[in-house]
């Protein structure tokens, strides 16, 4: 049986001075099992920020507090929320961050999570020392919350590029995901993001140039395969559908 997932689960791996992500899953989208990621930061604060946080792990929440107290849970778009409320549970103390619409979501709503800020194109004063970050919008409210770490020069992202390796993926799915354009070494967004953002194509392409200015030296997501070099070049090319 195929594994999409990149073991060992649910345990810090390092990237960067500073930066670190946690691999977990299988989730399952549309009958798809996916590989899951979250990254991890540690702001010049001290403080810990988490971003798409995954299933809660009892001693990965130790692993990370030995790090620094967790300050931040970040939804960084529409969907990316799920584990949200087992985290503000064992830590109480951390403020949640929200992507622009989430709070409007009826499922959000009814699952009781907390979301105590909205997030914007201008970094706020918690992380503006340690991460810039541009909205990246589409139709139907969609919106995608990109960040650069400048110390590490790496741009996180979640679903703008979804890169799944075939050898990972059940062979019957492998052509059709091929051909949608999710697969590694040529991952882009997934065909029905592709179609929403269009919806909003001059200012998602604004947006979308503004991450390649920022010269990325490695792009993290949430899905598959991430780019560990030649990341500008990558987001270019995974982005090309978008900016040309």
């Amino acid at each position: 049986m195929s594994d999409p997932t990149y073991p060992p689960l649910d345990v810090l791996k390092p990237v960067a001075f500073g930066l670190w992500i946690v691999d977990s899953g299988p989730i399952h989208a549309a009958g798809l099992p996916l590989p899951v990621r979250m990254t991890v930061v540690r702001l010049s604060d001290g403080g810990i920020w988490l971003h798409s946080p995954t299933r809660y792990d009892a001693d990965l929440h130790r692993e990370i507090e030995a790090l620094g107290p967790i300050r931040h849970l970040v939804a960084p778009n529409v969907t990316h929320w799920t584990y949200l409320r087992e985290w503000q549970r064992h830590c109480p103390q951390a403020l949640t961050w929200a992507a622009p619409n989430l709070r409007e979501r009826r499922q959000v709503r009814q699952a009781g999570v907390r979301l105590d800020r909205d997030l914007g194109d201008a970094a706020p004063p918690e992380w503006f020392d340690d991460l810039t970050q541009v909205v990246v919008p589409g139709g139907f409210g969609f919106r995608e919350v990109a960040f650069f770490h400048t110390a590490s020069a790496t741009l996180i992202l979640t679903d703008l590029i979804l890169n799944l390796e075939p050898g990972k993926l059940p062979p019957l799915l492998r052509p059709l995901l091929r051909i949608a354009g999710a697969t590694a070494p040529d991952g882009r967004a997934p065909i029905y993001l592709r179609l929403v953002v269009r919806l909003r194509k001059h200012e998602a392409a604004r947006a979308a140039a503004a991450l390649v200015a920022l010269s990325p030296e490695r792009v993290l997501f949430s899905h598959g395969a991430w780019f560990d070099r030649n990341g500008t070049r990558e987001l270019r090319r995974s982005l090309r559908w978008l900016i040309g």
